[in-house]
């Protein structure tokens, strides 16, 4: 008889991207091998921040199979403008509307729970309880640490990061394993529990990026040198230092910088760049279109914030360096994506004070494109050695049976 698995979380199908995509790619590969799967989830609203048009008339609580994976969702509440405090009432409205779910999905062999948010940790150790099933909490962002190294919190809202740290500390310590996706990650979470922990990092399927019949992107047909930073535009990249980034570039030729996303920050993002006539914005593309978009690119950015640096670990960087294209990212020196492009040698890592020297490397890539070649192999070549999806989730399968 096929064990039976849970998985808690607030992003899924038909969200494909960031978190949705690798819970989905997840349940459906644990399908594939045999896997009763079940998925208790929200309805989709991200990176949008609404309730999709075709989800908005259903019933608040929804039952729909896809590809094998039976799911049921409760319907959140969603801020239009996601303030501190309505993000908090996002998270206790999910809460409460898959408490009731968790009445319909039976006897479970294992349960997982993805965090964000830490309460689906909550609900996954209230099934463990109820059918003595094993509990795995899978961490894909330390979401209050995030928030408190980038410095979103102040007054009264620390009194409520304080009693949802309580839950984070109570839910690591009944968990049977807890699983991260960086090694940076890993020692943070170590200082949380004591639980076992896993390495349970983010992938890529590279085959989608080496197909011969990827045709250039729609969105990236000019002539020009392409600088793309496609995904969430959020509170955790530096928009400040993409703006003064804007600022140098225009003295350069034959350069034009292309934003293909949506999120919290999109329209104070748009409001500051609408004078630059040589930066494009689109929203974010179908998931099957993004090897296309990625590979169409000459040179891929990303500007995190200096001061966050292992609460996090960005999955669009996966899908940066598998489309054999050179990157240029800044963040703190200290984090591991730093390391990536040390080991890599997949692009160029900046601490985000060098204007100068990042301007200058941009020069370098468009005037000479056997570096960038050279550079873009290395990044394809590293994360297929590293991060490929048959790898990540046959050993994560592995460590499931183990556990069971």
């Amino acid at each position: 008889m096929s064990k039976k698995i849970v998985i808690i979380g607030i992003n899924y199908y038909p969200e494909d991207s960031a978190i949705g995509l690798y819970s989905t790619e997840k349940a459906e590969y644990l399908v594939s091998k045999g896997f009763d799967v079940t998925v208790i989830t929200g309805f989709p609203y991200y990176p949008q921040w609404e309730i999709r048009q075709d989800y908005k008339s259903k019933r608040y609580l929804f039952k729909e199979v896809i590809n094998g994976v039976k799911v049921y969702r409760s319907k959140q509440y969603v801020p239009k403008d996601p303030t501190f405090i309505k993000r908090i009432i996002h998270l206790i409205s999910f809460t409460i509307g898959n408490f009731i779910n968790l009445f319909k999905v039976g006897k479970q062999d294992i349960v997982i729970s993805i965090i964000p948010f830490t309460t689906s940790a909550l609900l996954g150790w209230f099934l463990k309880k109820r059918y003595k099933s094993k509990h795995w909490v899978h961490i894909q962002d330390f979401e209050f640490d995030a928030a408190i190294d980038s410095g979103l919190l102040t007054g009264n809202k620390k009194l409520v990061i304080n009693m949802l740290q309580g839950i984070e500390r109570f839910v690591l310590k009944k968990a049977d394993i807890a699983s991260t996706i960086s090694f940076g990650m890993i020692n943070k979470l170590k200082k949380k529990t004591n639980t076992d922990t896993y390495y349970l990092t983010n992938w890529i399927d590279v085959k989608k990026f080496s197909n011969n019949k990827i045709r250039t992107h729609r969105y990236l047909t000019s002539n020009k040198f392409k600088i793309l930073y496609s995904g969430n535009i959020g509170a955790k990249q530096d928009w400040e230092f993409f703006i003064e980034f804007l600022d140098q570039l225009k003295a350069v030729d034959d350069i034009e910088v292309n934003v293909v996303g949506e999120g919290a920050e999109k329209e104070n993002l748009l409001t500051k760049i609408k004078d630059y006539n040589f930066v494009k914005h689109y929203n974010l593309v179908p998931y099957e279109e993004l090897p296309a978009l990625l590979s169409s690119a000459d040179l891929h950015i990303l500007f995190q914030k200096r001061d966050v640096i292992d609460t996090v670990m960005p999955s669009k960087i996966l899908g940066m360096m598998a489309s054999a294209r050179p990157s240029i990212v800044t963040g703190n020196l200290k984090s591991e994506v730093a390391t990536v492009f040390k080991d890599s040698k997949g692009g160029f890592y900046f601490d985000g004070e060098s204007m100068e020297a990042l301007i200058n490397k941009i020069i370098l890539l468009k005037e000479n494109n056997q570096i960038s070649l050279e550079l873009g192999q290395n990044a394809k070549t590293y994360v297929k050695e590293k991060y490929s999806k048959d790898k990540v989730l046959n050993a994560f399968i592995e460590k499931l049976k183990f556990m069971s």
